[in-house]
């Protein structure tokens, strides 16, 4: 399949794409192991988009938050040709004006995990890639775009903070998280937005909004029954969005992404490990 490639990063829910022709699964190996699920990949119907769909936490909810294969999935998704990423993910809210059952375009992120590998240049060969502005604005305007244009409540920009989890926030970790200007809190978009970065591939979040965290004085805190009801309602929201961004992928050649590798790497050529150059092959090409 040539031409642009959409991937979407999200739940099970976003799996019923029956727009698509050509459908079929595919597994990828990768330097890192296994990604969290087989790909699907199919083709937009009178179109020359390709889309690549992986759940990110494995179908039946297999991994946390914690244990996803962060850089196989996003390698993976660039083995395969992905140009554009689309990350569908559950937030909570820790802005009285962000309401659940809203969606959020987020611009940037602040990561407070822990345990996670963050980059595809741990060991080896050194690069320092610019993450100052980690989402790609035109495809986040593009998304922004549809969502308004579908009568979605949706924000434009706004700060998510990622935390280890599985566990929710605690009240006081809820108040600092505002304290520091966040607008949602989740748990997923962090590493995967900087290997995005690394992979030099067009990132987007779309934040579906479930709770209001725990902050709020008169509100119940968050609970996982009340999160899936309102994800449940969310998600044909998300479907909408991807399937109109799919037949209407914008040109993200001038997008940061695009040449986030271009001196980023500081390793001298005929300094670099062997068996690290040959892992980062995908990404960096044949060692000439």
């Amino acid at each position: 399949m040539k031409g642009p490639t959409l991937a979407i990063i999200g739940g099970s829910g976003l799996y019923e794409m029956g727009w698509l022709e050509d459908a079929e699964e595919v597994s990828v190996a990768t330097p890192y192991g296994l990604p969290s699920d087989a790909i699907l990949r199919g083709r937009v119907r009178d179109g020359d988009v390709t889309v690549l769909f992986i759940p990110r936490h494995g179908r039946g909810h297999r991994f946390s938050p914690s244990t996803i294969n962060y850089r196989a999935n996003v390698c993976a998704l660039k083995m395969l040709g992905a140009t554009h990423v689309l990350s569908v993910s559950a937030v909570g809210s820790l802005r009285e004006e962000i309401a659940p059952g809203s969606l959020v375009v987020v611009d940037q992120f602040i990561d407070h995990t822990r345990h996670r590998v963050s980059t595809f240049f741990d060991e080896g060969v050194v690069a320092h890639v610019g993450f100052a502005d980690p989402v790609c604005p035109i495809l986040a305007d593009a998304v922004h775009h549809i969502a308004t244009e579908e009568s979605i409540p949706v924000h434009r920009g706004g700060t998510y903070v990622c935390i280890e989890g599985p566990q929710f926030s605690t009240r006081a970790e809820s108040m600092v998280y505002r304290g520091w200007g966040a607008h949602v809190i989740g748990m997923t978009n962090m590493p995967e937005a900087k290997l995005a970065r690394e992979a030099e591939l067009s990132y987007a979040t779309l934040a579906l909004v479930t709770d209001y965290d725990c902050w709020r004085a008169d509100t119940e805190a968050v609970n996982i029954d009340a999160v899936i009801d309102v994800l449940n309602r969310n998600v044909g929201h998300a479907r909408n969005v991807a399937q109109r961004l799919a037949r209407k992928l914008p040109d993200v050649t001038t997008s940061p992404a695009q040449s986030a590798l271009k001196r980023a790497i500081i390793t001298a050529p005929k300094l670099m490990a062997p068996d690290a150059r040959a892992r980062l092959e995908w990404l960096l090409g044949p060692q000439g």
